[in-house]
């Protein structure tokens, strides 16, 4: 491919990507969710999106780890579909959890900030393994509550 039709696709897509990336900004309301409560109304999910709202979404997952069972709090900020915050509370009963879920929630940002709710599914992160299971658990419920 020669070097002008190379720049030129390149802008192209740069062109669709940015394009794209403007729509998802587009004003939408703010819902929140809380475990176990329905979201609050918001607007209409765009096309495309799975059919997610956008909003504020909490949930708690539960995982096992050497010293029983662990609880790390995740929320999620969605819009159209993607994720563009993420804040997760550490749940530790002890200084190694604290340890492990204080590494997973550095490092979660950078893996998920930017990429559609279908398509989150950590396995380790910031080397904390276990955390995973509990962050992925609570995913879940928040993909159910932003239906």
């Amino acid at each position: 491919m020669n070097v002008p039709l190379r720049k030129s696709v390149l802008v192209g897509i740069a062109g669709l990507s940015l394009a794209g990336t403007a729509a998802g900004c587009a004003p939408g309301g703010q819902g929140t969710a809380a475990q176990g409560a329905a979201p609050a109304a918001t607007s209409a999910p765009a096309a495309g999106t799975a059919g997610y709202k956008d909003g504020i979404y909490s949930a708690d997952g539960n995982y096992v780890s050497p010293n029983g069972t662990e609880t790390v709090g995740v929320k999620l900020t969605l819009a159209g579909g993607t994720v563009s915050d993420v804040t997760i509370t550490p749940h530790p009963s002890n200084s190694n959890t604290k340890k492990f879920q204080g590494e997973f929630a550095g490092g979660i940002k950078s893996q998920i900030v930017g990429k559609k709710l279908d398509e989150i599914k950590v396995s380790k992160v910031a080397g904390s393994s276990l955390t995973s299971g509990g962050f992925n658990q609570a995913v879940e419920k928040i993909k159910a509550d932003a239906k």
